[in-house]
């Protein structure tokens, strides 16, 4: 049996800690909540925040136009099968479906293992010089006379170009430092693979279907006014 003493102390103490247990929970509470809101606000600002990267169009080849609120940058390489896949299969697609809101821009990203993808891409912009990149670039990604110098030349000659300052373009090499400049700044993005996408600095890896490139093109136009 307790003392006098403490029974006294036990009862005297007993009001304070009664009153004490509820402030306690309360104040507990409070500020479970306001830990609980503090978290779930920071989780969600994760979970919406989207990682971009500055990327540059560098002046090259573009289709679109240039004040669009999506812009899609492709590092490609003309000798790819997964770059002309993707070329036949969504390109078209992707530019049919979003008439006058993105603006395309080609970039070369030549892999090693590639013979051709440097010429390719060379003469891609010196076509470019007499006008009619995308017509060529259309052509090349055709595979109908493959890839080469005689088929540069063969589709230079449809597409009706002076084919004396067109070859003479290619064998100057004009372009080839240009090209190079591209896969240097692929490169600076972590970009080693082809095809390639940054849309509005967002990095897309891969022959993509059209339905990955709506997903963030969809979410893109939704944050313009």
């Amino acid at each position: 049996m307790p003392t006098p003493s403490t029974h006294k102390k036990s009862k005297s103490l007993s009001p304070f800690v009664n009153l004490l247990i509820p402030v306690a929970f309360i104040l507990g509470l409070g500020s479970g909540y306001l830990l609980w809101g503090h978290a779930t606000k920071s989780a969600a600002a994760g979970a919406t925040e989207v990682q971009r990267v500055d990327a540059s169009t560098d002046g090259d080849p573009s289709i679109g136009p240039e004040d669009a609120p999506v812009t899609i940058i492709e590092f490609s390489d003309y000798q790819c099968p997964y770059c002309q896949a993707w070329y036949q299969q969504v390109y078209d697609q992707l530019m049919a479906n979003y008439p006058g809101k993105i603006r395309f821009v080609y970039r070369d990203l030549p892999l090693p293992g590639h013979p051709e993808s440097l010429p390719a891409a060379e003469a891609a912009n010196c076509a470019g010089e007499q006008g009619v990149y995308w017509k060529f670039h259309d052509d090349l990604f055709s595979g109908q006379y493959s890839l080469g110098r005689a088929a540069y030349e063969q589709y230079a000659a449809d597409l009706g170009l002076d084919t004396a300052a067109f070859t003479a373009c290619l064998d100057d090499h004009r372009f080839q430092a240009e090209v190079k400049a591209d896969a240097v700044d692929a490169d600076r993005l972590g970009l080693t693979g082809t095809p390639s996408f940054v849309i509005n600095g967002r990095i897309l890896i891969g022959a993509q279907p059209f339905e990955s490139f709506k997903s963030i093109i969809d979410e893109e136009l939704a944050t313009k006014p």
